[in-house]
Protein backbone atom coordinates (compact mmCIF):
# COMPACT_ATOMS: atom_id res chain seq x y z
CA UNK A 1 0.00 0.00 0.00
CA UNK A 2 0.83 3.23 -0.61
CA UNK A 3 1.76 5.72 2.22
CA UNK A 4 0.20 9.41 2.11
CA UNK A 5 3.03 11.10 0.99
CA UNK A 6 3.43 8.81 -2.16
CA UNK A 7 -0.21 9.26 -2.31
CA UNK A 8 -0.05 13.07 -2.77
CA UNK A 9 2.62 12.74 -4.80
CA UNK A 10 0.40 10.43 -7.28
CA UNK A 11 -2.08 13.25 -7.39
CA UNK A 12 0.09 16.29 -8.08
CA UNK A 13 1.02 14.64 -10.54
CA UNK A 14 -1.95 13.24 -12.51
CA UNK A 15 -4.44 14.86 -14.99
CA UNK A 16 -8.04 15.53 -14.39
CA UNK A 17 -10.33 12.46 -15.52
CA UNK A 18 -12.76 12.94 -18.17
CA UNK A 19 -16.25 12.93 -17.12
CA UNK A 20 -18.09 10.89 -19.93
CA UNK A 21 -21.73 12.34 -20.95
CA UNK A 22 -24.14 9.68 -19.74
CA UNK A 23 -26.29 10.44 -23.29
CA UNK A 24 -22.91 8.76 -24.54
CA UNK A 25 -22.50 5.53 -22.55
CA UNK A 26 -26.31 5.10 -22.50
CA UNK A 27 -26.42 4.94 -26.57
CA UNK A 28 -28.11 1.68 -27.25
CA UNK A 29 -26.67 -0.67 -29.42
CA UNK A 30 -27.43 -4.07 -30.60
CA UNK A 31 -28.09 -7.07 -28.38
CA UNK A 32 -27.19 -6.67 -24.96
CA UNK A 33 -24.27 -4.93 -23.53
CA UNK A 34 -22.70 -5.64 -19.94
CA UNK A 35 -21.11 -3.23 -18.09
CA UNK A 36 -20.05 -2.87 -14.55
CA UNK A 37 -19.74 0.20 -12.26
CA UNK A 38 -17.66 0.64 -9.45
CA UNK A 39 -18.38 2.76 -6.60
CA UNK A 40 -14.95 3.31 -5.02
CA UNK A 41 -17.02 5.17 -2.13
CA UNK A 42 -18.98 2.12 -1.14
CA UNK A 43 -15.61 0.07 -1.32
CA UNK A 44 -14.10 -1.34 1.73
CA UNK A 45 -11.22 -2.79 -0.04
CA UNK A 46 -11.87 -6.15 2.03
CA UNK A 47 -10.67 -8.09 -1.07
CA UNK A 48 -13.54 -10.58 -1.28
CA UNK A 49 -13.80 -9.88 -4.77
CA UNK A 50 -10.32 -11.20 -5.53
CA UNK A 51 -10.56 -14.40 -3.45
CA UNK A 52 -13.57 -15.30 -4.55
CA UNK A 53 -13.27 -14.89 -8.11
CA UNK A 54 -9.78 -16.56 -7.61
CA UNK A 55 -12.16 -19.94 -6.59
CA UNK A 56 -15.09 -19.10 -8.53
CA UNK A 57 -12.36 -19.75 -11.71
CA UNK A 58 -10.20 -21.43 -10.12
CA UNK A 59 -7.45 -19.13 -11.03
CA UNK A 60 -3.63 -20.17 -10.36
CA UNK A 61 -1.59 -18.03 -7.57
CA UNK A 62 -0.71 -14.67 -8.68
CA UNK A 63 -2.74 -14.74 -11.34
CA UNK A 64 -5.71 -13.06 -10.05
CA UNK A 65 -8.36 -11.61 -12.66
CA UNK A 66 -9.85 -8.91 -10.49
CA UNK A 67 -7.38 -6.81 -8.28
CA UNK A 68 -8.10 -3.68 -5.56
CA UNK A 69 -5.07 -0.65 -5.29
CA UNK A 70 -5.33 0.55 -2.01
CA UNK A 71 -4.11 4.01 -1.41
CA UNK A 72 -4.09 6.78 1.38
CA UNK A 73 -5.63 9.65 0.62
CA UNK A 74 -5.21 13.31 2.73
CA UNK A 75 -8.55 15.51 2.61
CA UNK A 76 -10.12 18.49 4.51
CA UNK A 77 -11.66 16.00 6.88
CA UNK A 78 -8.67 14.11 7.72
CA UNK A 79 -6.73 10.78 5.79
CA UNK A 80 -9.20 8.42 4.53
CA UNK A 81 -8.38 5.50 2.47
CA UNK A 82 -9.00 4.84 -1.75
CA UNK A 83 -9.75 1.39 -2.72
CA UNK A 84 -9.44 1.06 -6.58
CA UNK A 85 -10.55 -1.98 -8.27
CA UNK A 86 -9.23 -2.66 -11.75
CA UNK A 87 -10.02 -5.88 -14.05
CA UNK A 88 -10.80 -6.41 -17.68
CA UNK A 89 -12.53 -3.38 -18.84
CA UNK A 90 -14.73 -5.50 -21.90
CA UNK A 91 -13.77 -2.10 -24.25
CA UNK A 92 -16.12 -1.35 -27.08
CA UNK A 93 -12.40 -1.12 -28.88
CA UNK A 94 -10.61 -3.60 -27.18
CA UNK A 95 -6.52 -3.44 -28.31
CA UNK A 96 -6.27 -7.12 -27.14
CA UNK A 97 -8.51 -8.31 -30.01
CA UNK A 98 -6.61 -6.46 -32.19
CA UNK A 99 -3.30 -8.10 -31.50
CA UNK A 100 -4.42 -11.86 -31.27
CA UNK A 101 -2.39 -13.38 -34.29
CA UNK A 102 -5.17 -16.19 -34.23
CA UNK A 103 -7.95 -14.42 -33.25
CA UNK A 104 -8.15 -16.20 -29.92
CA UNK A 105 -9.89 -13.18 -28.27
CA UNK A 106 -12.50 -12.07 -29.42
CA UNK A 107 -15.71 -9.67 -28.58
CA UNK A 108 -19.05 -10.93 -28.61
CA UNK A 109 -21.40 -9.67 -30.27
CA UNK A 110 -24.37 -10.79 -28.38
CA UNK A 111 -23.49 -9.34 -25.36
CA UNK A 112 -20.27 -7.13 -25.39
CA UNK A 113 -18.28 -9.64 -23.28
CA UNK A 114 -14.97 -10.22 -24.29
CA UNK A 115 -13.25 -13.78 -23.74
CA UNK A 116 -10.37 -15.89 -24.81
CA UNK A 117 -11.23 -19.44 -26.53
CA UNK A 118 -9.05 -21.26 -24.79
CA UNK A 119 -8.81 -23.71 -27.20
CA UNK A 120 -7.31 -21.49 -30.03
CA UNK A 121 -4.94 -19.42 -27.32
CA UNK A 122 -1.14 -20.26 -28.82
CA UNK A 123 0.11 -18.74 -24.88
CA UNK A 124 2.15 -15.68 -27.29
CA UNK A 125 1.10 -13.43 -24.65
CA UNK A 126 0.86 -10.37 -27.05
CA UNK A 127 -2.62 -9.31 -25.43
CA UNK A 128 -1.45 -8.60 -22.20
CA UNK A 129 1.17 -6.54 -23.35
CA UNK A 130 -1.19 -4.68 -25.55
CA UNK A 131 -3.86 -4.04 -22.55
CA UNK A 132 -3.41 -0.64 -21.61
CA UNK A 133 -5.05 -1.33 -17.86
CA UNK A 134 -2.62 -4.61 -17.05
CA UNK A 135 -5.89 -6.46 -16.29
CA UNK A 136 -4.62 -9.47 -18.34
CA UNK A 137 -2.22 -11.84 -16.07
CA UNK A 138 0.43 -14.37 -18.43
CA UNK A 139 1.32 -17.27 -17.92
CA UNK A 140 5.57 -16.73 -17.37
CA UNK A 141 6.20 -20.06 -19.22
CA UNK A 142 3.49 -19.22 -22.16
CA UNK A 143 2.36 -22.80 -21.36
CA UNK A 144 -1.61 -21.90 -20.95
CA UNK A 145 -3.05 -18.76 -22.04
CA UNK A 146 -3.47 -15.36 -19.84
CA UNK A 147 -5.55 -14.50 -17.08
CA UNK A 148 -8.36 -12.45 -17.22
CA UNK A 149 -11.79 -11.27 -16.07
CA UNK A 150 -14.70 -12.26 -18.13
CA UNK A 151 -17.55 -11.26 -16.22
CA UNK A 152 -18.12 -14.86 -14.57
CA UNK A 153 -19.96 -15.71 -18.24
CA UNK A 154 -20.93 -19.07 -16.70
CA UNK A 155 -22.86 -17.67 -14.19
CA UNK A 156 -24.43 -14.93 -15.96
CA UNK A 157 -25.39 -17.45 -18.50
CA UNK A 158 -27.25 -19.13 -15.78
CA UNK A 159 -29.15 -16.09 -14.75
CA UNK A 160 -26.59 -15.18 -11.48
CA UNK A 161 -24.18 -12.02 -10.96
CA UNK A 162 -20.78 -12.27 -11.53
CA UNK A 163 -19.06 -14.08 -8.26
CA UNK A 164 -17.13 -10.20 -7.48
CA UNK A 165 -20.40 -8.57 -7.40
CA UNK A 166 -22.14 -11.36 -5.68
CA UNK A 167 -19.76 -11.23 -2.46
CA UNK A 168 -18.92 -7.51 -2.63
CA UNK A 169 -20.21 -6.68 1.47
CA UNK A 170 -20.40 -3.05 0.65
CA UNK A 171 -22.22 -3.34 -2.28
CA UNK A 172 -19.43 -1.20 -4.20
CA UNK A 173 -20.05 -3.50 -7.61
CA UNK A 174 -22.77 -3.23 -9.62
CA UNK A 175 -23.16 -5.46 -13.13
CA UNK A 176 -26.17 -5.67 -15.61
CA UNK A 177 -27.23 -4.79 -19.29
CA UNK A 178 -26.53 -0.97 -20.28
CA UNK A 179 -29.46 -1.43 -22.60
CA UNK A 180 -31.73 -2.26 -20.27
CA UNK A 181 -33.13 1.15 -18.84
CA UNK A 182 -34.39 -0.93 -15.85
CA UNK A 183 -30.95 -2.25 -14.74
CA UNK A 184 -29.46 -0.74 -12.07
CA UNK A 185 -26.27 -0.40 -13.79
CA UNK A 186 -28.08 1.42 -16.16
CA UNK A 187 -29.42 3.74 -13.50
CA UNK A 188 -26.05 4.58 -11.60
CA UNK A 189 -24.64 5.68 -15.04
CA UNK A 190 -27.77 7.76 -15.87
CA UNK A 191 -28.03 9.58 -12.06
CA UNK A 192 -24.19 9.78 -11.22
CA UNK A 193 -20.43 11.31 -12.58
CA UNK A 194 -19.10 8.96 -14.48
CA UNK A 195 -15.66 8.56 -15.00
CA UNK A 196 -13.59 5.55 -17.91
CA UNK A 197 -9.71 5.12 -17.42
CA UNK A 198 -7.65 5.37 -19.92
CA UNK A 199 -9.57 7.38 -22.43
CA UNK A 200 -6.69 8.69 -24.55
CA UNK A 201 -6.57 5.14 -26.04
CA UNK A 202 -10.14 5.00 -27.36
CA UNK A 203 -10.74 1.60 -26.00
CA UNK A 204 -14.13 2.65 -24.91
CA UNK A 205 -14.11 0.98 -21.73
CA UNK A 206 -17.87 -0.78 -20.04
CA UNK A 207 -16.34 -0.34 -16.51
CA UNK A 208 -17.49 2.50 -14.90
CA UNK A 209 -16.18 4.56 -11.82
CA UNK A 210 -18.21 6.69 -9.44
CA UNK A 211 -16.50 8.76 -6.81
CA UNK A 212 -12.76 8.97 -7.98
CA UNK A 213 -10.72 11.70 -7.21
CA UNK A 214 -11.03 14.29 -10.04
CA UNK A 215 -7.06 14.43 -10.71
CA UNK A 216 -5.27 11.11 -11.31
CA UNK A 217 -2.50 9.66 -12.35
CA UNK A 218 -4.26 6.71 -14.09
CA UNK A 219 -0.94 4.68 -15.44
CA UNK A 220 0.69 5.27 -12.63
CA UNK A 221 -2.57 3.75 -9.70
CA UNK A 222 -3.21 1.05 -12.40
CA UNK A 223 0.35 -0.34 -12.27
CA UNK A 224 0.68 -0.08 -8.71
CA UNK A 225 0.87 -3.34 -6.89
CA UNK A 226 -2.69 -4.30 -5.83
CA UNK A 227 -3.33 -4.95 -2.30
CA UNK A 228 -3.93 -9.10 -2.93
CA UNK A 229 -1.87 -10.13 -6.20
CA UNK A 230 -2.47 -13.83 -5.09
CA UNK A 231 -5.42 -16.06 -3.36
Amino acid sequence: MFDRRSFLKLLSSGATLALVPSAELLAKTPGKRYAMVFDVRRCTGCLSCTVNCSIENNVPEGRARTAVVQQTVQGKKGTAILSMPNQCNHCENPSCVKVCPVKATYKREEDGIVVIDYDRCIHCMACVSACPYHARKADPTHQVPPEKCNFCIHRVQEGLLPSCVESCIGGARVFGDLNDPTSEVYELVKSNKVYTLLNKYDTRPNIYYIGLPEVLNEEEILTTNPALNQR
